[in-house]
C-alpha cells in the first residue's frame, strides 16, 4: 500500500485526516505534519522524516502538502531531492477532495499512479453557482518572459538613484507563504531580495526561493557582501524592495557595511537549545540579543508580527524583559 503523508501550515491537514475519516473510515500508512509557528525550516524536516519513517512501505509514499512556496513544501521538495527516491510525489494545493481521491485509489501499484487520480480529483471538485462563472483552467506557463531589455552601464541613474525599501524582515523560513502573500500584498514590493551567505552557495535552496516568489514579484538571493555593493549603485533607483533576513546578526553586518534601514520587522527566529522565548514565534540567544541591542541603539524601530494583521509588539522590549539587555 502506497503509504501518504499531509503537511501543512497549523491545523489544515490534521482537518482533512479528521473529515475525510467521516467516508473512509480510519487509514493505514498515513501521517500527518504540521508546521506551528515555533518550528524552524529544520524542526519540520526533522518532523517530516520521523513521520515517513513511520510508513509501513517507504520506497512509494505520497505527500499532499498545502501551499506551494511554503514552508512544508519547500522542505518535503528538499527532502525528494536529497532522498531521491523514485516513487515518492508531492503535490501542492491540499484539499478534502484530493485526500478523498488519494484514500479511494490507494490500492494503485504506485505514488505515481495516484498522483494523477488526485490532481483530477482536485480540479472536478471545484464549482462555482452560478454556473456561469465556472471557466476552464487553461494551462500557464511557469513563468512568464522577461521584457528584453538592455544591460545598464555602471553608473547609469536609474530614478533618483536609491533602493527603496518596502520591508525589512527577519525570518529563519525566509521566503514562505506568510511573506509571499499577506506580506506582499501589504507593502508591494517590485523586488523581494533574501540576504543569506548560506543560501546563496546553495543551489537547492535557491531555487526553491524564486519558484516562491508571488506573480509579478522577482526575488533574488545575494550575500550580504553583496548588498552592501549595490546598496549605492544608481542603476537600481528604480527597485523597491522587501528585504529578507535570517539574523539580526546579517542585519547589523549589512548597516556596519554603508546599509541604512529605518526599521526591522521580526516574523520567526526558530527555538534551539540555550535559546530564550521572547514570545511565540521568537527565540533568541546572548549573540542574538546582543545583535537586536546594536540595531535598537542604533535608532532602528524594531517590530514583531507574523503578519500584518497581528498587533506590532516592540522587540527590543521583549529583550529586556527576557533579561538579555545586558
Amino acid at each position: 500500500m502506497v503509504g501518504i503523508v499531509l503537511a501543512s501550515h497549523g491545523g489544515l491537514a490534521e482537518g482533512a485526516y479528521s473529515s475525510a475519516k467521516m467516508i473512509f473510515g480510519d487509514q493505514e500508512d498515513v501521517a500527518i505534519v504540521s508546521l506551528t509557528p515555533d518550528m524552524g525550516p529544520a524542526d519540520f524536516k526533522e518532523s517530516l522524516q520521523k513521520a515517513v519513517s513511520t510508513l509501513s512501505n517507504q520506497d512509494s509514499v505520497l505527500f499532499l502538502v498545502d501551499l506551494k512556496g511554503g514552508t512544508p513544501y519547500n522542505q518535503t521538495r528538499t527532502l525528494l531531492e536529497e532522498e531521491g527516491h523514485e516513487d515518492w510525489v508531492l503535490i501542492s494545493g491540499l484539499s478534502l477532495p484530493m485526500v478523498l481521491s488519494a484514500f479511494d485509489s490507494r490500492d494503485a501499484a504506485s505514488a505515481r499512479e495516484i498522483a494523477s487520480i488526485v490532481a483530477n480529483g482536485a480540479t472536478s471538485g471545484v464549482s462555482i453557482i452560478p454556473e456561469e462563472l465556472n471557466v476552464v483552467v487553461c494551462a500557464v506557463p511557469e513563468k512568464t518572459q522577461e521584457a528584453a531589455g538592455t544591460v545598464l552601464k555602471p553608473g547609469t541613474v536609474v530614478g533618483d538613484g536609491k533602493i527603496k525599501t518596502a520591508l525589512v524582515r527577519i525570518d529563519s523560513r525566509l521566503l514562505h507563504g506568510q511573506v509571499a502573500t499577506a506580506w506582499t500584498k501589504q507593502v508591494t514590493p517590485t523586488r523581494i531580495i533574501v540576504v543569506s551567505d548560506g543560501v546563496a552557495k546553495d543551489a537547492m535552496r535557491k531555487t526553491l526561493i524564486t519558484e516562491a516568489a508571488p506573480p509579478g514579484v522577482r526575488a533574488n538571493v545575494i550575500p550580504v557582501s553583496k548588498l552592501i555593493q549595490i546598496w549605492d549603485d544608481p542603476r537600481f533607483g528604480g527597485t523597491k524592495a522587501m528585504f529578507l533576513f535570517e539574523t539580526p546578526q546579517d542585519v547589523v553586518r549589512a548597516i556596519e557595511g554603508g546599509v541604512q534601514f529605518e526599521a526591522v520587522n521580526f516574523g520567526s527566529m526558530a527555538h534551539s537549545a540555550g535559546k530564550v522565548l521572547l514570545n511565540d514565534t521568537l527565540s533568541v540567544n546572548k549573540d542574538d540579543a546582543d545583535a537586536i541591542k546594536f540595531l535598537h541603539e542604533h535608532g532602528l524601530k524594531l517590530t514583531a508580527q507574523k503578519v500584518p494583521t497581528d498587533k506590532p509588539q516592540d522587540v527590543w522590549a521583549l529583550v529586556v524583559k527576557a533579561g538579555l539587555d545586558k
